[in-house]
Order: structure tokens, then sequence, then C-alpha cells
């Protein structure tokens, strides 16, 4: 080989690294899109909540509509940097596979086991004993009550059941209910009662004891558009997706009250409508997804209480669902959210597989604040906020057990 030749071969080289070397770090590092501000100590967010409807237009959900403001745009994933919160290791409170997690009012972390199939709660002096001595394998879904060690336990060949862990005693519910909410005091139960024929499908209420069968609403061919969610405040306890239509992204959700209300509708942004009370039921946080999201879910928050339903309408930009989501109180909201999403996310959340980040939000202002949690990366798939103990309590999509960010400040 020629000196020219070799000179030529060795340049050839060094422009493909170079395009290797590029390739990876849009691939990596350059295809994510810019998180929200993080806040130093201090220092807070500019422009506060964005307010609601598509880019550059006016929405037409009513007077006094709020207008709408710029999305998150792509770019790079900024390094964190430590914020209002000091930096702090995140402990494991247990270790064992876990599934069907809740936390009481008392601040108990309350998770069932699927190896031994017993229920357990985790005490805020890190304890941790059995719920019961009962044995429940098999178990496909838990409604947990919030203010009583009871639950309604379903299985996969229909059975469901009232369960009351302190009594030990258990009450039978027909196989043809579905979608329970436990009413905010836990003595009471919501459900959809839904029968082969639409005359015979319920919006329903009854004790928890299993007596006292009260029908609400007529749900007819409409019960895959109701969702049952007992507002703190007692006065709603359905959401139904039969509002008067608004357009391809836009929808209007209709609050089903206990005694037949007639609530103002909410206007919804985009579609996959999922939802979170505030502590009071003063406030609601919402997820939806639309084209002007790119089809990525969207945090918004809105007034849900009396005569103020519908109003204060605001987007949080944050891109995560409302699931992943749990209020401090009525003005902050703690959120995890996904670093990286892919196209499409908000009509399919199972394909979300990324790490996230952990933020504060105060509601009235807008300010976000990054919640550090050492070294170690964790994606959230529930997560829920300790007053009493000013902690998260979370588990995580990869690793087994249940974490604990203390919150110091």
């Amino acid at each position: 080989m020629t000196r020219a030749k070799k000179i030529t071969f060795i340049v050839l080289l060094l422009l493909l690294a170079i395009i290797i070397g590029y390739s990876l770090y849009m691939a990596f590092l350059g295809g994510g899109k810019i998180l929200p501000t993080i806040i130093g100590p201090g220092a807070t967010t500019t422009g506060g909540l964005v307010p609601a409807g598509p880019r550059g237009a006016t929405t037409t959900g009513g007077p006094g509509a709020p207008t709408a403001g710029a999305l998150p745009t792509a770019g790079a994933i900024p390094q964190a940097t430590p914020g209002f919160y000091v930096p702090t290791p995140v402990d494991s409170l247990t270790t064992e596979n876990v599934s069907y997690t809740s936390l009481s009012s008392a601040g108990d972390v309350r998770y069932h086991n699927p190896t031994d199939g017993k229920f357990y709660r985790i005490k805020s002096d890190g304890s941790i004993a059995a719920l019961s001595n009962q044995i429940f394998y098999n178990v496909q879904k838990v409604t947990w009550a919030q203010n009583a060690n009871k639950a309604v336990l379903e299985y996969p060949d229909g059975a469901k059941t009232i369960y009351n862990f302190d009594t030990n005693k258990q009450v039978p519910l027909p196989k043809h209910w579905e979608n329970f909410s436990f009413s905010p005091d836990s003595t009471q139960l919501a459900a959809k009662s839904v029968g082969l024929s639409p005359e015979n499908r319920w919006l329903i209420t009854f004790n928890d004891d299993g007596t006292g069968t009260r029908a609400i609403e007529d749900l007819g061919e409409n019960q895959d558009k109701v969702t049952v969610d007992w507002s703190p405040s007692r006065q709603v306890i359905a959401f139904s997706k039969t509002g008067n239509p608004l357009g391809a992204d836009r929808q209007q959700i209709l609050m089903v009250g206990l005694n037949h209300e007639n609530f103002k509708g909410l206007t919804v942004e985009g579609l996959g409508f999922e939802s979170k009370w505030s502590p009071t039921g003063q406030k609601l946080a919402y997820s939806v997804w639309s084209g002007r999201s790119d089809f990525e879910p969207e945090l918004w928050i809105v007034n849900s209480y009396g005569d103020n339903i519908n109003t204060g309408r605001k987007t949080i930009k944050l891109n995560t669902w409302a699931k992943k989501c749990s209020f401090g109180d009525d003005n902050t909201i703690f959120c995890a959210v996904p670093r990286t999403l892919p196209a499409g996310a908000g009509m399919s959340p199972s394909v979300n597989s990324s790490y996230d980040d952990f933020y504060k939000v105060d509601l009235r202002t807008g300010a976000k604040t990054l919640i550090p949690t050492g070294d170690v990366s964790y994606s959230a798939t529930s997560i829920y906020y300790d007053k009493a103990g000013n902690r998260l309590v979370f588990t995580d999509l990869f690793k087994a057990g249940i974490f604990e960010a203390k919150l110091n400040q």
C-alpha cells in the first residue's frame, strides 16, 4: 500500500468513527425532551402554570376559558442538580415481591405478597406485620379502603369479596359488580352493577357489610364510559365520558353526584382521561393525550368542587400520568416524570420503561422542585405521599420491594 493510500485509509477511518460517535450520542442523549426547570434554592420557574387550550388559540369551553401556552419542546435531557431538597439515598422498606400496595390514612404501607399469599403492613417505625394469617392466593385485583384495614378482593373466576383484616370477616359480592371505590369514611362503596341486558346496568352504592344497595344512575349502554371514583368531599362518585362532543381532541367529562346533582362538566383537552383527587376533593389532577402533545401524556389541574368545578383549568407542564402522582395537599403535588417517552406513549402507557425524575410542584405558582434520589434511578409504578412522615413511598418497575424517599427540607 502506497503512502497516499495509507493516509486516505486513515482519514476514512477517522470520519467513520466521528459518524458512529455522533449517531450514538443522538440515540442515547439527543432524542429526549427538555424536562421542567430544575429549581435551585430560593428560585422558581417563570410564567407559572400554562393555561389551557391548543397552541396559539383560545379554548371554546365557555366564558373565561383560559388561553393556551407552549408545551415542552424536544431536546437533550438536562443534568439533574440538587434543588430545594437535600439529596438523600432512597431506603428500601422491604425487598419482597409485592403487589397491590396502598398507603392508609394512618401512614401504614399495605401490600400483598404473592409468594406466600398474605397481606402485610409496614408501620411508620419500619416494622412489618401480617394483616391477617389468612392466605389469599391468585388475587387478581385489590381495592383498598383508605381509613380502615379492609379491601375488595377479586379473583380470576369472578369471585369478589370485601375482607376486613381487623375482624377477619368477609362479605361475598355478586360477580356482576365491578369497578369498586370506597367512600371517604370507608363505610360504604360505589360500584357498577353490570347485568346482561342494558336495562339492568346501574351505578350503585352499598354498605361495607353488603346491605343497603341503592341505585344511583342508569348506565344502559354506557357502562364502559363510566369510571367509579368516590371523591374525598363525598359529592362525586364517578366520572362519565358521555358529555357534549367538543371535537376530535377535546371532550366533556361529566361528574356523577351521589344525590343526582347537576354538576358542571369538565372540559378536557385530550383523550385517555385518568384522574386523581386532592385530599379534600377541591381539586383534580388528570392526564390526557392528544396530537397537540405528540400523543404523550399531559398533566392538568382543575377545580372540582361546587360552583368552582371546571375553573382554574391549567396544564402543569409535566409529561406523565396522573397515576404517577400523589397530592401533598390541595396546592402541592408530587410526580414521577419519565425522562424519555416513546412515540404514542399516552395511548399505550405499558410501553413506557423509562427511569423517572421526581418533582414537587407548587400548583399556585407552577414552581417545580427536583427531588434527588441519590445515585440509583427508579421507575415508579405507584407513588404515595405520607404527610406525617414527610416522605414519598413508591414501588418500582425494575426492582422488587417498596421504597421510601424522605423529603428533607
